[in-house]
């Protein structure tokens, strides 16, 4: 793996049967990034408090500002098309990113992989200490999908430095 990777993160209405995707978030190799709130489907009913403490968002703004399904499944596929992007979370994101391709009809076209696969043994070692450094260092607000997304790919980035200057 060179360069900056693109990192996707999905955030649910819960965990487990039920739950689906509300937000998905995506940091970009240039720096720039992508946020959206998704409007859930009429069949996706399962809500849990607990996570909405989390990531503060509720069922009312998701109506209210979400998009539909497809408009968000499509502009997945425009900004990540055949390119692979990273998940902390990747059973998790992948569950939910397929429930949102299958209620959108539109088939994925990019590659989810866990962002283990483009980690070395030292970054892992340091990974905790890494983020909560960046988590500081540029206080980003965690447990909104683009904000962890930009959260580690950072950390990427500078865990990758860590092990760099010790060489």
């Amino acid at each position: 793996m060179t360069g900056i990777p693109m990192i996707i993160d999905v955030e649910a209405s819960g965990f487990g049967a039920g739950s689906y995707p509300i937000e998905v978030g995506i940091a970009l190799p240039e720096g720039s990034d992508f946020c959206c709130l998704v409007r859930p489907e009429s069949s996706w009913t399962r809500w849990d408090e607990e996570t909405e403490q989390v990531h503060g968002i509720s069922q009312e703004i998701l109506f209210r500002h979400g998009r539909p399904v497809t408009e968000v499944a499509t502009q997945l596929n425009q900004i990540l098309e055949d390119n692979v992007v990273y998940s902390d979370g990747w059973g998790y994101d992948q569950t939910w990113l397929s429930l949102l391709f299958h209620h959108a009809g539109v088939r994925q076209q990019f590659q989810l992989e866990p962002l283990t696969a483009i980690m070395s043994d030292h970054q892992m070692r340091v990974w905790e200490r890494t983020k909560w450094g960046v988590i500081r260092e540029f206080n980003l607000q965690r447990h909104r999908a683009s904000s962890d997304a930009k959260i580690l790919q950072l950390t990427y980035l500078r865990s990758l430095e860590n092990k760099l200057r010790l060489v």
